[in-house]
């Protein structure tokens, strides 16, 4: 698991992370219906790590019963603002505050790094109803477009970060999937069109950022504004994401 400074980092800046943050794609969800089997309406769903909402809001459209599960204080309080009538309990992954057997599907959106796989994964097990399954997804800026490849390049090196020589989309995977469980992959690409400010208030919200010299971030930021908008002079950039979807049935 992730340094638990840096996974609750977020509770300080949670509004800025709703305000700002991308969501999720509708062929995402397709892809999670499809992979699990089953249709997302009427299916009880457990939103692990559910921030601010932001999965969880997506989930509901497609007329899942949720129930989220936030550890941390400042995300739980906008969730509840952003969503008011969906259920939130206190917890995390390696402790589901959750009945056996009572889900159909867990879901971890941007989430499943911080938690520690040889807790999480009996977890999942416990709490699934038979025949159900687990998604998790991470969304991801597309390093394929140019200047999305040049900007992660200068963030690197602000944190002093290795850049990879090849980039390779399916990283992740390999990187966090545990071996126990056989995943199903996919990979799902879209994009959203936001003003300069908006996207540099979305870099900010990284876990990165947030525990990083707050003077040295307003430098790296300004630069950045600087580039973009020399870059784009209308003011607006098209952010590309990958969305890399597994879906396991433990």
């Amino acid at each position: 698991m992730t340094n638990p400074v840096q996974a609750r980092s977020f509770d300080a800046e949670a509004a800025a992370y709703a305000a700002n943050r991308p969501s999720y794609p509708p062929a995402l969800f397709d892809a999670v219906e499809e992979l699990s089997g089953r249709p997302l309406a009427g299916a009880r769903v457990a939103d692990v790590g559910a921030g601010t909402g932001l999965g969880t809001a997506r989930l509901r459209e497609r007329g899942a019963q949720i129930t989220a599960v936030e550890p941390g204080d400042g995300m739980a309080e906008q969730f509840r603002r952003s969503l008011p009538d969906v259920p939130v309990v206190r917890g995390d992954g390696n402790r589901l505050p959750l009945r056996t057997g009572s889900m159909d599907l867990i879901t971890y959106a941007q989430a499943w790094h911080w938690t520690d796989p040889a807790r999480s994964v009996p977890e999942v097990r416990r709490v699934l109803r038979p025949g159900g399954a687990l998604a998790l997804w991470w969304n991801d800026s597309d390093p394929r477009v140019e200047w999305i490849a040049d900007q992660d390049r200068r963030l690197r090196a602000f944190f002093g970060a290795e850049v990879p020589t090849v980039y390779d989309d399916r990283a992740r995977f390999r990187a966090m999937l545990p071996d126990a469980l056989d995943f199903r992959t996919r990979l799902v690409t879209w994009s959203r069109r936001v003003p300069v400010d908006t996207h540099l208030a979305n870099i900010a919200t990284y876990s990165d950022f947030l525990i990083a010299d707050p003077a040295a971030v307003r430098d790296c930021l300004a630069r950045e504004h600087a580039v973009l908008t020399a870059l784009f002079p209308s003011g607006e950039v098209e952010e590309t994401y990958v969305v890399s979807l597994a879906v396991a049935r433990p």
